[in-house]
Parts: structure tokens; C-alpha cells; sequence
């Protein structure tokens, strides 16, 4: 069966099955199927041959999962948008996608359903199944299209290696639909007959309201960022007794700290703990390792695992020249799960994207080596960094920085704590200097970017310079500004 006949397989033998809770509200497998199919024709029969995408906007509502299938299963791949991001942001992902439509919960919960589906023209394997927005380093957010393969070859590796019980898997999901490690937990989910626990931004704000929705969620399946998990570890009751069925703890989407893994082992010494890796063009995750007591005695920093079957991952030089093990270089990643490239821009996928050896081949540029047969991650060759789990160019903030109309010139530095970035700084270059203190400054200066960029983009620390130090190049000295931190 395709992915699409097993999520379908359970609306029809197991219609009450609940395949979503958002808090207090649920969505069964027999109102996704008979919604999605309703929604598939409404889109069939509205935009015919056009196969322009549909955008999802909203925080994480089972009506964008009704919006997700019905969009895939009348052909047309999906844009999920987090309310969260700033109406500029948005309006540069509509922009850029070219979205036929754009939808809200709202509007999908007044579309009725159907009792019998309608025959609609489905993605096929090589077609474009979502499209997920990543920052650009010119300051314009890239289109990553993701097609049924590639997700179909990730869920397969998924369920072989997890093997999780069908009908008999909660996952908890922390990470919004516009951010791919939801994917994981997702359809996982779907393809298995679980059910899909949503974790909010509510409840993430509100330490109370988690705890306690955490404990009423029967999880077996956890799927977030380390940086969640480290924010849960501070609260001393956040253990087995929790969380009785928690039977795996899945991160992906940035680094996890030993000291994060081992906290997690102590709560839950019946769980096991999974660090993964990969690019948003690599389909969520293409490596994997289970990490034990063994692993945490052995190495650290952590391993970021073995390549999933029918994908290889290499080491290459600057030559793109695999190298041995032990040796430095960047991550190639080539196989199914890789991506046909960035929507919209040849010039970025021929940068990004090639052929090896009959399979896409994506140049992650980040750093690694292999040891003992494991993938180890040593950062990134650009200014790209991992944040809060997300992925940030560092010249993205950079480019919305100097738009503002105060800002002559703008640098911005990680600030990086135990090998891994903490929170951003801001290095800034006034037009003028008026009235305003710093600390009114850059309470103006976050707002207006907030106005431009995501919340998890924004500077925690502005600092006020007349020039910035010089390199003998004559650009800004990057290491001497990170120093002065």
C-alpha cells in the first residue's frame, strides 16, 4: 500500500480511532478520511489541471491535517505557515510558492464532509508532497520540495527501525508543521493508526498547563528538539511517573548535549533515546543511533548515527572527494530521501544538488567525521547554525537588520556555549544616535525585526558600536566581535 492507502486504511476499520488531540479537541481516522476526500474534490473540481500548491496557515489545528491530505490527495502539494511567523514572513512564503489558495482552520471546518470519496488525481511518487520554508542567507526564505518518495523511503525506515505497534503508538508532538521534525511524528503516526498529542505554544509558555497535559497523555512515542526536552529535565517531577508509557524518546533538529541524554536516561530508565540528523532537504533525518550508557561513556560529543538503508553518507573534501574515516570534511548526503531541489531557484539547486552515482546528492555544508563507523557532527562551513531546533542563515537576520531604517550596518554572532549556539548578538551601526538609551534601542530595534522575522530569528543582545574591527581584508572581524561577548 501507498502512503495514502495506509493512512485511509484506518478511517475505514477503525473510524473512531483518534488520529489527533489538541487539547481539548480530537479528530478521528474516519473524519480525516471522509474531510481530506471531501476537501481532495472541493480543490479537483475548483482548480482543475493547475497544480500550484496549497497553503496551510495556522498553529497546529486538525484542520491542517485535514488541508494537508486534502491537498496531496487532489495532486496539489502542500505550504505549511505557522501563525507564529510575522505577516512579512508570510507574505514572502505565499510570494515565493505561488500558493493557488490559502487556507485557515476556520475556513476548513466549514467545509463539510463526505460519506462517499471522490475519485481525485493523487500526488504520484515523484511529485512534490510538501514544500517546508527554511531561512535564506540573502534575507529570502528557500522552498524545500519534499516529494511522496522521499517521505515514503523516510516512513519505511521509521517504521522498521522503531517498530512501532500499530493502533498502540501516542507520539508526542512538539514541533509546529512548519518546522520538519514533525514530519517524524506525523506520519509515523498516521501510516500506523496512533494518535498524534500536540504539544502547543500555549502550553510551552504556561510550565503548569504542560506539566499536566504531558502527564494526562499516555505517549509512548516523544518527537522533539533537544532544547524541549532540557526545558522539561528543569522540572524534577518530569520523569517515569509522568510519563509511564513512554517507550522512546526521538530528537532531531539540533544538537543533543551529553549531559541532555544522560538527564533524560536517569528519568526514564525504561526508555530508549534516539539521536537523528539530517537537512530539511534530506527528508527530517537521514541518520540514526540509540543512544545507551555505553555510547555516553564512550564519546562525546555524541555520535549522530548510522545512514538509513539505500542512502549513503560520506565525508568529502573541498574537492567533493570522499574521505576516510577520521578525517574532517563536509556531509554528503545521496539517496531517495533527498530532494529535487529548492522551489523556484535552479541557481540554488544546481549549487546544492548533483547526481552521484545515479542518486540526488545533497551538499549539506555541515561539518563531520566518521569514527568507528558513526557519523559525527563539528558544525557548520558557513554562517548557518542551529537555534531552539530551527535552522537560521546568520545572514538572513543580517539582511532584515539592515532594512531598518536606524541601521547603517549589521553584523550577528551566535553566542555559543559548550559547543553549541545559545542565543543571538547583534552588532549594529546606527544612521544616527538620538535620545534613546541601548536598552531602549534595542527594545525598538527587536520589535521592528520582530515585524520582519520569527521569534527564534530575533537577537537576544544588541550592541551599539560607531565601526566595526577590520580584517586585513577589510571585513567586519567576525572572531574579534564574537570575543568581545
Amino acid at each position: 500500500m501507498n502512503l495514502f492507502e495506509r493512512i485511509d486504511h484506518w478511517g475505514a476499520v477503525a473510524p473512531q480511532a483518534v488520529a489527533y488531540i489538541n487539547g481539548d479537541r480530537t479528530l478521528t481516522y474516519g473524519e480525516l478520511r471522509r474531510r481530506s476526500d471531501a476537501l481532495a474534490a472541493h480543490f479537483a473540481g475548483r482548480f482543475g489541471d493547475d497544480r500550484a500548491p496549497i497553503a496551510v496557515l495556522g498553529h497546529r489545528e486538525q484542520e491542517m491535517l485535514i488541508a494537508f491530505l486534502g491537498a496531496v490527495k487532489s495532486g496539489r502539494p502542500y505550504v505549511p505557515i505557522d501563525t507564529a511567523f510575522p505577516q512579512q514572513r508570510i507574505d514572502k512564503v505565499l510570494a515565493i510558492s505561488r500558493a493557488a489558495l490559502v487556507l485557515t482552520p476556520q475556513e476548513i471546518a466549514q467545509m463539510p464532509a463526505v460519506d462517499e470519496p471522490t475519485a481525485v488525481s493523487y500526488v504520484q511518487r515523484d511529485d512534490p508532497f510538501y514544500i517546508l520554508f527554511t531561512s535564506g542567507s540573502t534575507g529570502e526564505p528557500k522552498g524545500v520540495v519534499i516529494t511522496l518518495a522521499c517521505l515514503e523511503h523516510f516512513i519505511d525506515w521509521m517504521l522498521a527501525e522503531q517498530k512501532f505497534v500499530e493502533q498502540g503508538e501516542i507520539f508526542l508532538n512538539q514541533p509546529p508543521f512548519s518546522f520538519d521534525v514533525s514530519v517524524m511524528a506525523l506520519y509515523s503516526s498516521l501510516v500506523t493508526g496512533g494518535t498524534v498529542f500536540n504539544i502547543s505554544r500555549d502550553l510551552v509558555a504556561n510550565p503548569k498547563m504542560l506539566y499536566r497535559a504531558l502527564a494526562s497523555s499516555n505517549a509512548t512515542t516523544w518527537v522533539s528538539t533537544p532544547s524541549f526536552a532540557q526545558m522539561c529535565l528543569v522540572e524534577e517531577r518530569f520523569n517515569e511517573a509522568m510519563l509511564p508509557y513512554v517507550r522512546r524518546f526521538l530528537f532531531c533538529g539540533e544538537t543533543l548535549a551529553p549531559q541532555t541524554a544522560a538527564r533524560v536516561l536517569e528519568r526514564f530508565p525504561n526508555a530508549e533515546v534516539w539521536n537523528t540528523y539530517g537537512p530539511t532537504e534530506t527528508t527530517v533525518a537521514t541518520t540514526s543511533v540509540r543512544i545507551d550508557v555505553a555510547i555516553l561513556e564512550k564519546y562525546s560529543p555524541l555520535p549522530i548515527g548510522h545512514p538509513m538503508p539505500g542512502t549513503e553518507v560520506f565525508v568529502a573534501n573541498e574537492k567533493g572527494e570522499a574521505l576516510p574515516a577520521n578525517e574532517r570534511g563536509e556531509i554528503i548526503i545521496a539517496g531517495p530521501n533527498v530532494s529535487p531541489g529548492y522551489l523556484g531557484r535552479p541557481d540554488l539547486t544546481a549549487a546544492f544538488f548533483f547526481q552521484h552515482r545515479g542518486q540526488r546528492a545533497y551538499r549539506t555544508g555541515d561539518l563531520g567525521r566518521f569514527r568507528d563507523g558513526l557519523l559525527f557532527f563539528e558544525g557548520r562551513i558557513d554562517a548557518q547554525i542551529k537555534l531552539y531546533g530551527y535552522r537560521i542563515e546568520i545572514g538572513d537576520v543580517e539582511a532584515n537588520l539592515r532594512v531598518l531604517t536606524q541601521v547603517r550596518d549589521a553584523v550577528v554572532i551566535p553566542v555559543v556555549k559548550n559547543g553549541a549556539a545559545q542565543s543571538l548578538a547583534a552588532f549594529v551601526v546606527l544612521n544616527a544616535r538620538g535620545e534613546q538609551s541601548d536598552f531602549e534601542l534595542s527594545d525598538t530595534l527587536r520589535k521592528q525585526l520582530g515585524e520582519r522575522l520569527p521569534a527564534y530569528m530575533l537577537p537576544r543582545k544588541f550592541v551599539f558600536l560607531d565601526a566595526f574591527p577590520m580584517t586585513a581584508n577589510g571585513k567586519a572581524d567576525r572572531a574579534k566581535l564574537a570575543a568581545s561577548l
